[in-house]
Order: C-alpha cells, then structure tokens, then sequence
C-alpha cells in the first residue's frame, strides 16, 4: 500500500523516492533501511565512484564551518577590532556600527537562503555552491585588506559592506549544503551525513568563540586573514570533485514576486529588531521608535503577502503545502525554537564571562577574551561528541525520539544555569555548558535528516534554504530578546548604582554623573575588554569595579546580572 504523503509520519521513509526504494527492498526480501546496494545506491557509485558521498560530506562540511565560525568569531573580538579602528563604539553616533558589523552578515544571510535555495533546485545545487564558496573566500580577502588599510568610521562601514558581501556567499553554501549530501547519501546514512554536517555548522560558531578571542589578543587582523587559505583550498576542491548529483526539473519558473515579498519581509523584520537594540529619544532601546513598530507591522503584512501569492503561484519559491506533512511541520517549527536557544546563550555568556566573572577571579582585562574563549569549550565538545553518535542512531531508531530527547536535555541545561549563583564555580558552570552542547548535538541531526526525508527530491534546495534560514532568524530572535531583557534589567537600578559607586571611590561628581548617563546598551558593552566609556582608563576600571583589590558585590543568587551588582569601593 502507498502511503500518502501529504500526511505521512514514518521517520525513515517520508517521501516518494525513499518509499519507492522501500518496495524495491521488500520485493527481495531485504531489511527495510539498511541496503546499502539498493539500486539508486548502485547507479550514484557506478556515475560518481563509491566514494563520492564522501567528497560531497566533507567539502560541504568544510563550507559549514566556515560560515558558522564567521557567525560568532566577531562576538568576542569586537572591543579590539574598535579599539583598533580607533573608533568608539559607546559614542552615540557609532552604537549602530557596533550593531550593524556584528549582525549584518546574519541578516543578509536569513534573507536570501531560502531564495537562493530556490534558484539552485532550478539551476543546478553544486554550481550555486561552488560560487558561494568563491564570494565567501573573496569577501574574507578583502576583509582582511580592509582591516589593515582602512581605519576610523570609514573602516568599520567598509567591513559592514564587506561582511554582507561575506554573509551572500555564505547563502550560497549553506542554502545547498544538506540538499548536496542528502542527494549523494543512501536513505540508510543521511541522518550520519546531516550530523557531521550540523557538527560542522553549529561547531563551528562554538569554536568561533574561542578563535576570536585567540586572535583578539595575537592579532585582531587575522580574525578576517583566517577563512581565506581554507576559502581557496575549499573552492578549488569543490571546483574539481562536486557534481551534480540532483535531477534538474526543467521549464520551471521563477517566483518574482514570491520572492520580493519574502525578502522584503524577513529584511524590514531584521531591520526592525536590530533597530529595536539601539536607543531611541529618553528610551533605553528602540521598541517605543515608529520606525520599528512600522517595520514590524510592515513586515508582517508583507509574509501574509508572501503567502497568498506562494499559495497561488505554479512554481513557488516555496511550497506551503509541504507543512501538512507532520513530520516536516514539527521539524521545522522544532528547528526554530531550537536555534532560538543559542544565539543569545553565546552572548550572554560571553557578557558574563568577561565583563564579572573573569574580572572578579583576578583574570586581567587583556586576558579575559581568550580565557572567556576557552572557557567555553565544553559547551563545544558536548555537541562534537554527541552530535555524530545521534545521527547515526538515528539511522537505526529513527528521528522522533532523540530530537525530542535533545530538546529536552537543553530544557534542563537552561534551568541549571538559571540556578548557578553570580560567584559560580567553573567546575559546575564546565558541566551545564557540556550538558547543554550535549543535548543541542542529540536533536540536531535527526531532527534535520527528519525534515529533509518529508519532502520531495526536487524540492530538497529550497528546504534547504529554509532550514539555514530559521537558523538565521531564530539567531536573531533570540540575541534580541535576550539583549532586550540585559537591557531592561540594566536600565532600571543601574545609573544610580553607578553614579554612588563612583562617587565613593572619590570619582568627582560631575564625571560620575557623565558616565552614570551612558546608555545601558554602552554599560552592557562596557564589560567588555578595551570598550571604557570614558578616555580616563583608570575612571572607567572604578566604574565597573574592576580596580586592583576591588571586587563586585551580590546580595543574591541569579546568574544574570540586574539590580545586585554594583561598583564596590
């Protein structure tokens, strides 16, 4: 009996192809799910060669770390690439640059994945690829020679340009990177692939944490030097061994106005929410701003656009009917609210690890980037390890209940850290972090081979590109609500704390009314290494308490910081 496919919830066989390939293997009497020689199987390796699969997993792989890395190795290392701009982040007039060059290449990203996606289902997934490649690797050269040559105001929006050009490229590679190895692996091994594919994407953002704090201390240069030997080594080889693997449907069309309506739509999103973190008028953030409440208004008409006319389009940019596939439907909305969970947790962590935590157990300013890099290794290792045992249990047992075990080992890991106390210790903080990454590498790879199972074939890109794009979004979603929450916290008891606590290490009043005036955004960045709101270094060390002998003060057990921490005298 064919199963129909509009609402077919099998783990392993969700779409036409993989259920074809199911009758095949029952014809003669082999094990469902585990042929390896089936007889799709047996034409890619006489087309390609039996190693091919191979080729397209760690080049794709290689891909994926490259634009995850570039994803967070900004986040630790922005106070030195200011610092060696020369230009002040806190000024008012420059908190955009600070916003802009850490978020533009994940809005630009979340933007044009799924189109891109879209495109390379109707012209070819291993050429779109291969150009993403090329433009990343290009984008990164002229990064570094920005960095070197250009300095001021004029540097920082140079590399803003330069990171939207980077965050094009990396569309490229991330909107056909699963699709690729989902076309050149058997049923039986795509939930491995995916897996060591994600350990390369989400690993490598994790280990851009530790990377940028490295060479924010070596060199902040190199921070943009380091993709382009593994750009150019990438592009060659991709250049040389992909091929199409993926049967191109002809004679399809390209939704225009699908595709002007979604991007527009996730731009004045993304837009809006990264306005939405700037100050406004007496306000601390920018949520009272008409502009940002229109964007957001704007915005969400224009998805409501988006899908009436994807709903009445012959070839839609994307198919709106594949979420009545459950296992599609849970897979993505599970994916959303996944990623949500990991691009604030980075930032806050970073925040913490640098601005008090590190300080207050004696780590100096210059060191703190690096140790807060290090420090977050475990969070790494519990995805590295984990992440590929599940996507190969996933083969064998299925997607439902290890991405639902994964969820809810992250669930747990939040809680415990919610629970730690401002003065932790690192033993204890190493464990939830490792627990955390744990859980993250047990959902990821069987909830995307999941997905990418339900659909068709044919549509495998533009999912693709879906799957890249609800990381982006998420990503986004979630560093501004997190910031937005540091924020609020900061604004309601800080000017006050700060203005007594500098007065009572014998800071003049006039100066520490100055300072204690400073946006919460400016004091959030302000635990940061070499960002000081003030040009009098050793004023700004009094401000946040970080003076030889001096320690932060708690009355109370939370981990995130609010109305407890003070400047001590």
């Amino acid at each position: 009996m064919k199963p129909d496919f509009a609402g077919f919830t099998g783990n392993t066989y969700c779409n036409k192809e993989d259920a074809e390939m199911k009758d095949n293997e029952e014809e003669m009497g082999v094990k469902p799910g585990y042929s390896r020689y089936d007889k799709k199987e047996q034409e890619r390796e006489s087309k390609y060669g039996p190693h091919y699969k191979w080729i397209a997993l760690s080049n794709t792989t290689l891909g994926a770390v490259m634009v995850g890395l570039d994803m967070s190795i900004l986040l630790i290392a922005l106070p030195a690439i200011f610092n060696g701009l020369g230009v002040n982040p806190l000024v008012p007039a420059n908190i955009s640059l600070l916003i802009w060059l850490l978020l533009g290449y994940t809005i630009i990203m979340a933007a044009g994945t799924v189109t891109i996606g879209r495109l390379s289902d109707m012209f070819g997934r291993v050429r779109l690829y291969n150009a993403g490649f090329l433009l990343f690797s290009i984008a990164s050269f002229l990064l570094y020679l920005s960095s070197v040559f250009i300095v001021g105001a004029a540097g920082a929006i140079s590399m803003i340009i330069l990171r939207i050009f980077q965050g094009i490229g990396g569309a490229f590679l991330l909107a056909n990177s699963t699709a690729i190895i989902i076309d050149a692996f058997p049923h039986n091994e795509r939930g491995m692939a995916t897996g060591i594919n994600q350990i390369g994407f989400i690993g490598g953002s994790l280990i851009g944490l530790i990377l940028g704090g490295v060479l924010a201390v070596v060199d902040w240069h190199l921070i943009f030097l380091i993709n382009v030997p593994i750009g150019i080594f990438g592009t060659v080889w991709a250049y040389m061994m992909l091929k199409e693997v993926a049967s191109i449907r002809k004679e399809q069309k390209f939704d225009i106005l699908g595709n002007m309506t979604f991007g527009a739509a996730l731009v004045v999103l993304l837009l809006s929410l990264t306005y939405a973190l700037l100050p406004y008028g007496s306000s601390s953030m920018g949520w009272s701003s008409p502009f940002v409440d229109a964007g957001l208004v704007v915005g969400v008409l224009l998805l409501a656009a988006f899908a009436y006319v994807e709903g009445r389009a012959k070839d839609p940019m994307f198919d709106l009917k594949l979420f009545k596939i459950r296992a599609f439907s849970a897979g993505i909305i599970s994916q959303f609210l996944a990623s949500m969970t990991r691009g604030g947790l980075q930032f806050v962590l970073i925040i913490w690890l640098q601005g008090v935590w590190l300080p207050l157990h004696g780590v100096s300013f210059e060191n703190t980037p690096l140790t807060a890099g290090l420090d977050m290794v475990p969070l790494i290792l519990g995805f590295l390890v984990f992440g590929p045992i599940s996507g190969k249990l996933s083969d064998r047992m299925g997607s439902r209940l290890l991405a639902t075990l994964g969820m809810a080992m992250t669930a747990i890991g939040f809680v415990a850290l919610a629970l730690l106390p401002v003065d932790f210790g690192y033993v204890e903080f190493a464990l939830i972090i490792f627990f955390l990454g744990a859980g993250g590498g047990v959902f990821s790879s069987p909830n995307i081979t999941s997905i990418m199972n339900a659909v068709p074939p044919e549509q495998r890109g533009s999912v693709s590109g879906t799957i890249g794009t609800i990381y982006q979004v998420a990503f986004m979603f979630s560093l501004v609500s997190f910031f937005t929450l540091l924020v609020f916290g900061l604004s309601t008891t800080l000017p006050a704390s700060l203005y007594q606590g500098l007065v009572g290490q014998q800071v003049s009043p006039s100066v520490a009314l100055s300072i204690s005036k400073l946006p919460p955004t400016a004091a959030l960045f302000c635990g940061l290494p070499r960002i000081q709101p003030n040009e009098d270094y050793d004023t700004a060390e009094r401000a946040f308490g970080y003076t030889s002998g001096k320690q932060l003060s708690h009355n109370r057990r939370a981990f995130f910081p609010g109305d407890h921490i003070q400047p001590s005298g």
